[in-house]
Formats: structure tokens, C-alpha cells, sequence
């Protein structure tokens, strides 16, 4: 798995999980818990990860949509 968002706004991971499901790219955020708990401080940002199979093709959709990808 690879890691195509950081972010704590959960519009942001919302968007771009269902862009990414409507292309057919599985996806799964991690850290959603651990954000959670750690309350308002936005010290622990949530990951959404894809297949390392599917990370070139989530990128290009991400950064079309003007979703910034990490790495």
C-alpha cells in the first residue's frame, strides 16, 4: 500500500476516497482513530492508501482533480 493523501479534513479524504472508488481503485484511510482521539490539536493527520498497483493511476486522478498527492 502507498500512501496518496495526508490530510485532517475529512471533505478532503471523503472526495477523494469516492474519486478513486468511481475509477475503481480501492482505497482504506489509516489513522482515523488514532485523529480522533488526539482531539483538535490536528497533530495526527489521516492517510489514504492505495494498492502499490494502483499508485500511479490514484496519482494522476488525484492531482487532476487538484488533490495534492504526497510522495
Amino acid at each position: 500500500m502507498r500512501e496518496v493523501v495526508r490530510t485532517n479534513d475529512l471533505v478532503l479524504i471523503s472526495f477523494a476516497e469516492a474519486l478513486l472508488s468511481d475509477a475503481g481503485i480501492d482505497s482504506v484511510v489509516l489513522d482515523a482513530h488514532t485523529s480522533m482521539v488526539e482531539g483538535s490539536v490536528n497533530a495526527i493527520q489521516r492517510r489514504l492508501m492505495v494498492p502499490d498497483t494502483d499508485y500511479e493511476r490514484a496519482k494522476v486522478l488525484l492531482n487532476d482533480s487538484q488533490i495534492g498527492t504526497s510522495t
